[in-house]
């Protein structure tokens, strides 16, 4: 079967700090090979409490991932594993 796209994938530990509620707050991460335009999703290894991650490649080799809290209270992740992924 063809492959259909080249899928690249990074991750590092990141510590989210409190987001309040309706709030939002970004970082990035290095994707070596990721293009303006490119397909991206972010997830961390642990429940996100209601936090909605959102991706983009920022950047050649960047990319900008947002955690935003829809919750109506504050929310504070432990430290965890920030995993994205790149479609080409």
């Amino acid at each position: 079967m063809p492959q259909l796209f080249n899928c690249l994938t990074a991750q590092r530990t990141h510590d989210w700090p409190s987001i309040a509620a309706n709030a939002r707050t970004s970082t990035t991460v290095t994707v070596p090979g990721a293009a303006l335009g490119d397909f991206c999703a972010a997830a961390m290894n642990r429940d996100q409490l209601g936090l909605l991650l959102d991706a983009y490649v920022s950047a050649p080799n960047v990319v900008t991932v947002w955690a935003t809290n829809a919750t109506g209270s504050a929310v504070d992740l432990a430290s965890g594993i920030l995993r994205v992924s790149v479609q080409k």
